[in-house]
């Protein structure tokens, strides 16, 4: 029987979704694997980092340029429902946050790769540890460090910076030095948090009818009880 446990369009068709997106600082080598087809020329390919290191932006901008090359995958995580099905007709496996996989999943992981490699499909995959660190079952732990790894690593300022701008661009919104600087005293310098709060600024300021300056942000951040 074949199953699509998710439709990759449900989980990041927006266009920050892709690799033209991704800010790859230090992470050059990582983007070009991805984007160059080494996916497809190796069993396996695996990013690890912490959270907001940019691995789910990854796995969701592979899945889309497959779907743009007209190629199928299948995507898992923790939260995909058993039971996992290969379909013969992917073209590629992704798996997101290995390391909350539970032993009923981790099981129908082993087995995906199994089948995997029956059918030539090969496998990306993420987590916040390498595959030697993950509390998983020695086999799956095993084969998920069977192909290139790479360890994703943090932005520097200057480059979070470039990223929030870009982001700010693209939802068409100014977003002022003073406005940045406050976003990153205030709040951890990761990319997942940071992007999240330019999203509910630009929704705030949308529904406010204001431009987005320091005291509008200290006013949502008032309203939302985290001043």
């Amino acid at each position: 029987m074949k199953q699509l446990p998710l439709a990759i369009g449900a989980i990041g068709d927006g266009p920050e979704q892709s690799f033209a997106s991704w800010l790859a600082g230090p992470n050059a080598a990582a983007l070009a694997h991805l984007q160059g087809g080494g996916v497809q020329r190796a069993p396996v390919s695996y990013l690890w980092g912490a959270s907001g290191a940019g691995k789910t932006h990854l796995l969701r901008a592979l899945a889309r340029q497959l779907r743009a090359q007209g190629q199928r995958s299948g995507w898992f995580e923790p939260t995909t429902p058993l039971p996992w099905t290969l379909a013969e007709d992917w073209s590629l496996i992704l798996i997101d946050d290995c390391q909350g996989l539970d032993a009923a999943r981790q099981h129908a992981a082993f087995a995906l790769f199994v089948d995997a490699a029956t059918h030539g499909i090969p496998l990306a995959a993420a987590g916040r540890l390498p595959p030697v660190d993950l509390p998983l079952r020695e086999d799956l732990r095993t084969r998920l460090g069977w192909g290139p790894v790479f360890a994703l690593q943090p932005l520097a300022e200057a480059e979070m910076r470039a990223a929030l701008r870009r982001e700010a661009d693209r939802r068409g919104v100014f977003l002022s030095d003073e406005v940045m600087d406050y976003l990153l005293t205030r709040f951890e310098r990761n990319l997942k948090p940071l992007m999240a709060q330019l999203d509910r600024l630009d929704r705030f300021s949308l529904a406010n009818k204001r431009a987005i300056t320091v005291p509008m942000l200290k006013l949502m951040l008032a309203e939302e009880g985290t001043a």
